[in-house]
């Protein structure tokens, strides 16, 4: 019987750690932040055309010499201007969801690593447990600023945004399957 498990919490808390010992136990994971990375170039175009004018209005430029999307700028544009995160999913989601759903076909252990999985519930309700990832707020934020290297005001409007999370999951998922792990 196939067993699927989400690993999610905020940014910095502590998930990819916990991915790796799961793996170590024999797991399988999937990191839907790197497959995010892969669907945008994909789908560039798409996101080119819908977000340029926004971008020239904050004269950010979205792409990089060598063509491909500037996520670190794209990510400024999306967190200046939320109501484009939800353009941003509806492009992309679809070739994540396909992508997870591939990975767990192929894996009697799967977990999928994942910030925002509540925003997917066809892949939420696969899930037979969620492992709801926590560290303290300057523990987070030390690791974000070594890890991203991002002004401290981009990394605090990422906190920002993320300090439902919880509380989105125990909306979507049965609070008896919700293991809360404090990193």
């Amino acid at each position: 019987m196939k067993e699927v498990v989400a690993v999610v919490g905020p940014m910095a808390s502590g998930k990819n750690y916990i991915c790796s010992q799961m793996e170590q136990e024999g797991w399988s994971s999937i990191d839907a932040d790197i497959l995010v990375h892969d669907a945008i170039e994909k789908v560039k175009d798409k996101i080119l055309e819908k977000f340029i004018p926004y971008a020239q209005q904050q004269n950010i430029k979205l792409t990089n010499a060598d063509g491909s999307i500037n996520r670190r700028a794209l990510g400024t544009l999306l967190f200046s201007f939320p109501e484009l995160l939800e353009v941003q999913e509806s492009i992309v989601y679809p070739i994540i969801m396909q992508q997870i759903q591939d990975f767990i076909n192929q894996h009697e252990k799967s977990i999928i690593n994942a910030t925002v999985l509540y925003k997917t519930p066809e892949l939420l309700k696969q899930c037979d447990k969620v492992i709801y990832v926590t560290a303290p707020f300057f523990k987070r934020l030390a690791r974000a600023r070594r890890r991203d290297k991002l002004p401290l005001s981009q990394i605090l409007k990422r906190f920002h945004t993320q300090k439902n999370l919880l509380k989105e999951y125990q909306k979507h998922f049965p609070a008896e399957k919700i293991v809360i792990l404090k990193n």
